[in-house]
């Protein structure tokens, strides 16, 4: 049995972050918070497990309520749309959820509204008076997200923290203590967005995270596995010492508070989109025609679950949202919670408003959607910030995914198509090199597994990698075009060898790169894989019959990249 097969617990539920269903998606989403899990969900199927994929459109609160502002139109009329265009990109890119829901519905607000009040009636929630932003230009209450200003932390002072959250140091803000504030909704519609702002009293609802201090240190402290960015970020949250937070919002748009004196007051998004995961699993399960088997997840320490998220959603999803299922009392706790860091563009910082991105839905008018997928995996930023460069894409696709994969997959192929009518040969392997290349498919398996276990998706992306070489240097070391005229046998043994590999990457590469995995089944007239096919035996016997092969990864051309350049 694998290492990783004894880790490994039989049944996941993988959840992954809530995008704002305000926008298209870019790569730096779809590194930091998406992809992994795919891969991480589509290598537990592979290995047997059963796994279920969480994920939906964050649909409440004040990034819509700005955006409808922006552009003149009603918030339902920018979810509608944005929620349509991610899931389709998703579903482009191989990014495949069980379930890909929605936060503003009755099912989410129905759940939100209960968690709610369940947590109000134990007494973790208490209304009181505070100070808040107020613009007397707009006439209301500035959500947090709608004030932006120099952080107040003397180890820090960066421009640009918002009003919840400080980006560059990763702390949370109080934002009547920004320094210089403005209001995002003044500088919107280019009115003077300083001169306006005030801090005014109002009443709302606080939840009393401070009280489970010691039992969310307890709980990052059992996690010294956790990525040294969740650990970084929750051990910072927790030194500070945990405050109360305010858990509703002056809005017109979201969940409305379920008590009375709330009217006008709806719950503060940060408190229902990680609601949105449970709200999604029911909705899922209750789709499958198994209403209650949510609670094996939620409520099951035996099964695993294991959160995906950004690097700015750290701090909420392994401090802030346990210590709200803590105060609930009926869920678990999350086993793992995965964080990447940021994805520079071209040494910049992306940036949607200034539409400095790579998006989604426009570079898959181009390229393949493996190619990313290799890609963002090649420079992912587990452990600090990468960079997206257009030329080193277009390096790695030639180099890597071209001249070292896809050459060895061809060469194998198209030997075996031109010499041995397009069958799996049959030989008996003798020698050395040849035995010990079919031990390196079984070590691979199991290294690449284990790496895939632990989400370190990089490293078993480069050990995939150097299987593909090494099946690149035993071809080329065999010299099957010499033995074919000298000795048959030799050659059919080399070839036999070469297609256990080529099979054996057909599997390998699956949860990365899915499409091409998909095709190279196949050009191997193999059936597309299903779960457990991981430790599978081989399929291929001696006088299978293949399919017709083809170029699986064509190369890139400057011409191509240029006009992503300027």
């Amino acid at each position: 049995m694998d290492a990783f097969s004894k880790i490994l617990k039989e049944r996941y539920l993988v959840t992954a972050a809530l995008p704002y269903a305000n926008g298209r998606l870019h790569v730096g989403h779809i590194a930091g918070a998406y992809l992994p899990p795919d891969q991480f969900v589509r290598f537990l199927r592979l290995a047997g497990r059963e796994a279920h994929f969480i994920c939906g459109s964050d649909e409440n609160g004040a990034p819509i309520t700005f955006s409808a502002m922006k552009e003149g139109v009603g918030p339902q009329d920018i979810i509608d749309r944005y929620h349509a265009i991610n899931e389709k990109a998703f579903a482009d890119l191989g990014i495949a959820f069980s379930i890909y829901g929605r936060t503003h519905c009755p099912r989410h607000e129905e759940i939100s509204r209960e968690f709610f009040v369940r947590l109000h009636e134990q007494g973790h929630i208490q209304k009181k008076t505070s100070s808040q932003v107020f613009c007397t230009e707009c006439g209301m209450f500035l959500p947090d997200r709608y004030i932006e200003g120099t952080c107040y932390y003397e180890d820090c002072g960066r421009t640009g923290a918002r009003g919840d959250q400080c980006e560059a140091c990763g702390r949370t803000i109080d934002a009547t203590k920004l320094i210089d504030p403005e209001c995002m909704i003044c500088r919107m519609q280019k009115r003077a967005s300083r001169g306006h702002i005030e801090v005014r009293e109002t009443e709302h609802w606080y939840f009393r995270l401070e009280t489970f201090q010691d039992d969310l240190r307890k709980f990052v402290d059992a996690h010294p596995e956790w990525r040294e960015t969740v650990k970084r970020f929750s051990y910072g949250l927790l030194d500070q010492g945990l405050r109360e937070r305010a858990i509703t919002r002056d809005l017109p748009w979201g969940v409305p508070v379920p008590l009375d004196g709330a009217e006008g007051k709806v719950l503060y998004v940060w408190f229902d989109a990680p609601i949105g995961y449970i709200t999604f699993t029911r909705q899922y399960f209750e789709s499958l025609g198994e209403p209650e088997k949510w609670k094996e997840f939620w409520q099951n320490s035996g099964t695993g679950l294991v959160h995906f998220i950004g690097k700015d959603n750290t701090v909420f999803h392994a401090v802030i949202f346990p210590g709200m299922l803590m105060a609930h009392g009926d869920y678990r706790l999350p086993d793992a919670v995965v964080s990447n860091e940021f994805l520079n563009l071209e040494g910049d910082k992306i940036s949607t408003s200034r539409d400095y991105a790579v998006w989604v839905d426009e570079y898959l008018k181009y390229f393949s959607p493996d190619v990313l997928r290799y890609y963002l995996t090649a420079i992912a930023p587990e452990a600090s910030d990468s960079d997206f460069v257009w030329k080193d894409f277009q390096v790695r696709n030639n180099g890597e995914l071209a001249d070292n994969l896809g050459n060895f997959i061809q060469r194998t192929l198209g030997f075996v198509a031109k010499y041995f009518d397009s069958r799996v040969p049959e030989a008996e392997v003798t020698t050395d090199t040849g035995k010990a290349m079919l031990e390196e498919i079984k070590t691979a398996r199991r290294e690449i597994g284990e790496l895939l276990a632990g989400c370190r998706f990089k490293a078993a992306l480069e050990r995939l990698m150097r299987f593909s070489r090494s099946g690149n240097q035993f071809f080329a070391e065999e010299t099957p075009w010499q033995s074919r005229k000298t000795d048959m046998n030799a050659c059919a043994a080399t070839l036999l060898v070469g297609m256990r590999i080529v099979e054996a990457l057909s599997v390998f590469m699956y949860p990365f790169l899915p499409f091409s995995a998909a095709k190279l089944r196949e050009m191997l007239n193999l059936p597309a894989l299903i779960d457990g096919d991981w430790h599978t035996a081989a399929k291929l016997a001696p006088g299978h019959e293949l399919g017709k092969a083809e170029v699986l990864f064509p190369k890139i051309e400057d011409e191509a990249i240029a006009p992503h350049l300027a």
